[in-house]
């Protein structure tokens, strides 16, 4: 048996390591790649460069550029302001969802051990009813509406 579980441990971490190989040289990969699509960006942004400034005047061009890549890190950033509080919300579900689970799990497993104390099932089972009523009471308790605050008002 001992022979078997090392054979199997071997293959695993066998398993691993190419596993680790094929990762990194995908990571590898991907990062040239990005890097080489980069570069066809920057010159073709260049190449739009030249041909507007020999249409428009280099004074021209080199305002417009200006001003469509500020706008675009304005964008950017309105987006992101607009979905953090997405992400802060998701975050603070799956948070609860996490404690949740490590809660029922840690009741499981402390359920035999109490089971078999001194305070026996009782010990148990009061618990346990308060966390279903209080989950019950979450689930069915209404909201308040949020007020606006001063500073979410500009």
């Amino acid at each position: 048996m001992g022979t078997l579980a090392s054979l199997i441990s071997a293959l695993a971490s066998g398993e691993a390591m190419a596993a680790l190989q094929r990762a990194r040289t995908t990571a590898i990969l991907y990062g040239l790649a990005a890097v080489f699509a980069l570069c066809g960006v920057g010159f073709l942004i260049g190449a739009a460069y030249i041909w507007l400034a020999a249409r428009y005047g280099s004074l021209a061009t080199t305002l417009g550029f200006g001003i469509g890549f500020l706008v675009v890190a304005g964008l950017i950033l309105v987006v992101h302001k607009l979905t953090a509080s997405l992400r802060s919300r998701r975050r603070a579900r799956r948070r609860q969802a996490d404690m949740t689970a490590l809660g029922i799990t840690a009741a499981l497993a402390l359920l035999p051990a109490l089971a078999k104390s001194k305070g026996g099932l009782g010990a148990v089972i009061a618990p346990a009813l308060a966390v279903v009523a209080y989950a019950i009471y979450r689930e069915n308790a209404k909201p308040k509406p949020r007020e606006p605050v001063p500073e979410d008002m500009h």
